[in-house]
């Protein structure tokens, strides 16, 4: 169980905060500050009911996509060095820096086929923070959005999802949104950690099987 921070945890906490919201001003708007919040406050919700350190938790949920790298030209040590001088500007612990270091260098989902390299409670309760915000309904608006952002199809009956991609062909993929649900985020509820992260996962995933069965009905003019 979590309890309430130390007052320097805290002063650390509120430093993470303003930064982040400094760092991500203009960011495309599923990976943005409120993205940030909703994964912080979900984390934090989950780390109730989990044997973790509570500050690594919060500082993971808030620097966890401080330079994602799909924005920063597939560099994946960008986010985990650009949070690492910042918590060492505030006083944070070398173990402190390590462990949230470690969550954001492996936090993200990279494909069906990618094996788990590191594992720690704090990492499994901030990633089933991060996914449960890629489900349900604000899950489904952020993949539009992030389709968008990149120029990408609704859908495109002719491509099918790929299910075998690997690391490199999931990162550069430009398939259609649709596809995303099938190629990822379908995949997430049998991929959470904690059990209140299944549970929570399970209704937005049901949801989110809810609204595509809508979408093919609109799409092929049967929806009533």
């Amino acid at each position: 169980m979590t309890t309430n921070p130390q007052p320097r945890h805290q002063a650390i906490i509120d430093a993470t905060e303003a930064y982040v919201k400094k760092e991500l001003e203009g960011a495309e708007g599923g990976h943005d500050w409120w993205h940030i919040y909703r994964v912080w406050q979900q984390a934090m919700q989950i780390a109730l009911q989990e044997e973790v350190n509570p500050l690594v938790v919060e500082l993971g949920a808030l620097l966890h996509d401080i330079a994602d790298s799909k924005f920063h030209g597939g560099d994946e040590e960008l986010g985990p060095a650009k949070a690492a001088a910042f918590l060492q500007s505030q006083g944070a612990g070398e173990d402190v820096i390590e462990a949230v270091t470690q969550i954001i260098r492996h936090i993200s989902f990279k494909g069906g086929n990618e094996a788990r390299a590191y594992w720690s409670a704090e990492l499994a309760v901030v990633q089933d923070a991060d996914r449960l915000d890629a489900l349900g309904a604000v899950g489904i608006a952020r993949a539009f959005n992030y389709g968008g952002f990149r120029n990408r199809p609704l859908y495109d009956p002719a491509i099918a999802p790929d299910m075998h991609m690997s690391k490199e062909a999931y990162k550069s993929s430009a398939a259609p949104t649709i596809n995303h649900f099938y190629e990822k985020l379908l995949l997430l509820k049998d991929r959470m950690n904690t059990s209140t992260g299944k549970a929570l996962a399970a209704s937005r995933h049901a949801f989110m099987e809810q609204y595509l069965e809508q979408f093919y009905s609109e799409w092929n003019g049967q929806a009533k």
